[in-house]
């Protein structure tokens, strides 16, 4: 049997719910947005966003367009042997800019970052609590060694889907991967990347061959 959509109350609900999160995220950031204050300039109960998004970073990934959860992200990167995790998070991070309909709200959340404090604001305090803090976390490395982490992702995202900056806008993915997945690799080991070891893709317990990590760091 066919599962019933949402009755005319409901959607018309989650869309004051929806604009009255877009505007608390932008005034006051993801951390000074509460999910209370939000219910009140929708004129709901605080429950009910608890029923229609689960939580206030779902909230968020709805209220902005996200085509990604942090909730299942997270888990799905942390799920493998820790000697392949840098590469896990490459590729994460590209299939999320890989859809058309996933990469157009990022490209549009990065350019308005790149003018206005408050998205900026916005965008870094959520990747902070929602993505890298619960990686560091689950991993027990300092957050700047992940913070590290997506500073190089997100400047390659500026370069390859923003500004379309040759040779990385037509580079394949797998060139992306041999190329951030040992970097990534080096910061959660907490090591010195050797220059020599990154031209040649060489890892000091493998070989990274197009994109596949072999044989874990000693």
């Amino acid at each position: 049997m066919a599962r019933a959509g949402r009755r005319p109350g409901q959607t018309e609900t989650r869309e004051k719910i929806l604009d009255a999160a877009r505007h608390r995220f932008a005034e006051l950031g993801y951390d000074g947005a509460t999910v209370r204050g939000i219910a009140a300039d929708a004129g709901v109960n605080a429950a009910l966003l608890h029923h229609f998004f689960g939580s206030k970073q779902q909230l968020f990934a709805a209220a902005m367009n996200l085509p990604v959860n942090p909730a299942e992200l997270v888990p799905a990167i942390l799920a493998g042997p820790r000697a392949s995790l840098g590469e896990r998070l490459v590729r994460a991070f590209l299939a999320v800019w890989a859809a058309p309909e996933g990469r157009t709200p990022f490209i549009a959340m990065l350019r308005a970052a790149a003018t206005n404090e408050q998205v900026a604001l916005m965008m870094r305090q959520f990747i902070e609590r929602t993505v890298l803090a619960e990686v560091a976390k689950a991993l027990d490395v300092p957050r700047i060694r992940v913070t590290g982490i997506a500073a190089q992702m997100m400047g390659v995202a500026l370069l390859r889907y923003v500004i379309k900056l040759p040779p990385l806008a037509e580079a394949d993915d797998e060139e992306i991967v041999a190329l951030l997945a040992p970097v990534a690799q080096y910061y959660l080991d907490g090591r010195k990347l050797d220059s020599g070891q990154l031209d040649s893709g060489q890892l000091d317990g493998g070989q990274l061959d197009s994109g596949k990590t072999v044989g874990p760091p000693p």
